[in-house]
């Protein structure tokens, strides 16, 4: 039998959280790599899922997603970004941001079509673009001065008359870089001269540390109507098994999303909906304390990283540190990770996965700190192996 799987998808294969993943299982390692909490979300919220399904909010909710859930994210935006979006037209409920990008990618990328990332990105964004027939266009991100940006002439030169959107993701995963607004500007600046559609990946929006802000791209001048903004509750509450996601935009915008989305999973799971709903109008002080206590822990690892010999770059928010394995004698973080649980009995992610052109990130290792302090502390005891 020749091979099943299509030739655009067969560069993809099982991806490296579940092969991570997997390898932490199997060697009982501590899992740094894949970026989910291993503590719950607030209990009301959780309380309110449960309510939910006991009352009988169990059968296929509205395609656009439950009204309650449209309207507290309308307010939510309102609120936080003094932006307006229509909950009947403007707001729509998918399983989780990654089915938000992918519908977003399908609906608005027609094969030929170039898409711009920045480099090293979320593994789903090369899949979704592939499977549209588009084309991903990288421009890398580098550490200057301890935090990773990009250069704007590499920007400009990655814009051609195919290029139809950019997908830019602020809090960024995997770098944990936030862009500023300036940065952000120049991002805009492009879409408005070249009529581009800005396709934002927002989910890490309420985790930023050191007072740095998040600025979503659509409250920039010009941006709005052109702006698909996704965000999701997996990271802002610690659900991320609730895949509970939306996307604001535009009503065309959200109408060409909704058609892509109706055919891939037509809507999401009820009672989640309803719970997130409580949860942005009631538990935003718990994400508060949620923020405080990710920076502690990302001081925490850090520490714990420096002191086993890594080089490491702090991170302004997300659930990731970044750090250079040269200094400890290695160059090959795939090689790495994977030797990783027998050295020192800890799971991590290569970010060169991540990567266009993988030998940019070759020497970068991703390890996630959204743990309890005394897995951090454990894991960091661990990885002193390496420099002993």
């Amino acid at each position: 039998m020749t091979e099943p799987l299509v030739s655009r998808m067969r560069a993809f294969g099982t991806t490296i959280f579940a092969e991570m993943s997997a390898l932490a299982v199997q060697t009982g390692s501590i899992n740094l790599g894949q970026g989910f909490p291993d503590t719950d979300g607030p209990a009301a919220m959780l309380d309110r899922a449960v309510q939910a399904i006991g009352s009988g909010a169990n059968q296929y909710p509205p395609g656009p997603g439950v009204p309650e859930l449209r309207r507290a994210v309308s307010e939510h935006r309102a609120d936080h970004y003094r932006l307006d979006y229509d909950p009947s037209g403007e707001v729509l409920v998918t399983v989780g941001a990654t089915e938000a990008i992918a519908a977003s990618v399908l609906a608005l990328c027609e094969p030929g079509d170039e898409v711009i990332a920045f480099e090293p990105y979320y593994d789903s964004y090369a899949a979704s673009i592939a499977l549209a027939q588009a084309r991903l266009v990288p421009v890398t991100l580098r550490p200057v001065e301890g935090r990773f940006t990009f250069d704007p002439d590499e920007l400009r030169a990655a814009v051609t008359p195919r290029t139809r959107a950019v997908l830019v993701n602020s809090p960024h995963n995997p770098t944990g870089t936030v862009f500023t607004r300036e940065e952000l500007e120049v991002v805009a600046e492009f879409c408005r001269e070249r009529d581009l559609i800005a396709i934002t990946d927002e989910v890490y929006e309420h985790l930023t540390f050191d007072g740095v802000a998040h600025v979503p791209m659509a409250t920039l001048p010009g941006m709005r109507e052109r702006t698909v903004m996704i965000s999701s509750a997996g990271k802002t509450f610690s659900v991320t098994g609730w895949k509970t996601g939306w996307v604001c935009a535009p009503a065309p915008l959200v109408t060409a999303v909704q058609t892509v989305k109706q055919f891939l999973t037509f809507t999401a799971g009820a009672p989640w909906q309803l719970a997130v709903a409580y949860g942005l109008r009631h538990e935003l002080e718990w994400v508060s304390a949620l923020r405080s206590g990710l920076q502690d822990k990302r001081d925490r690892l850090m520490e714990g990283l420096a002191a086993a010999g890594f080089e490491v770059l702090r991170p302004a928010g997300t659930y990731f540190v970044q750090t250079d394995i040269r200094p400890l004698g290695f160059t090959d973080g795939l090689e790495l990770t994977r030797r990783l649980p027998e050295l020192a009995g800890v799971v991590a992610i290569p970010t060169q996965v991540f990567y266009e052109r993988p030998e940019r990130g070759r020497h970068y290792v991703r390890f996630a700190f959204c743990k309890k302090d005394e897995v951090i502390d454990e894991a960091a005891a661990r990885l002193k192996r390496l420099s002993a």
